[in-house]
């Protein structure tokens, strides 16, 4: 899949920004999903639509958003930008800075029953077994 085929000029400088400069919950938490899900590839600011969602799993169609200071008076704006996402088909997930600064276990915890919610298990990249999570030697 081609993310960035109809994005305006200049997003790929802006993701490599956001990236750069992601705040500490989205880093650790972005590490804690490749921890805890090795056999997902976990995509951190990239393009989805018009959208850069924080976190983003292609295969299991899930966006997570980890959500800072900035958006203490946007309620709205994000749930416009949620109900946006899922008539895409994608599962949005929403933890504040606090929860994964201070509570990251429970909040991969939130993450994998959403997957066990969704009534399948979590795919396997090719070349890996089931055992696991493991790529297969």
């Amino acid at each position: 899949m081609r993310t960035y085929e109809h994005q305006p000029s200049g997003t790929v400088d802006r993701l490599r920004e956001l990236r750069r400069d992601a705040p500490e919950p989205e880093r650790r938490l972005l590490r804690g999903l490749k921890e805890a899900f090795p056999t997902l590839k976990w995509r951190h600011q990239s393009p989805l639509g018009p959208f850069k969602p924080d976190i983003l799993c292609f295969s299991e169609k899930l966006v997570i958003e980890v959500d800072g200071d900035t958006h203490a008076g946007t309620k709205a704006k994000d749930t416009a930008r949620t109900r946006l996402i899922e008539r895409q088909g994608y599962r949005v997930l929403r933890f504040n800075n606090a929860d994964v600064m201070s509570n990251l276990d429970g909040v991969i915890a939130a993450i994998s029953l959403a997957f066990q919610e969704r009534g399948r298990g979590t795919k396997r990249r090719k070349g890996e077994d089931r055992g696991g999570g493991q790529p297969s030697l």
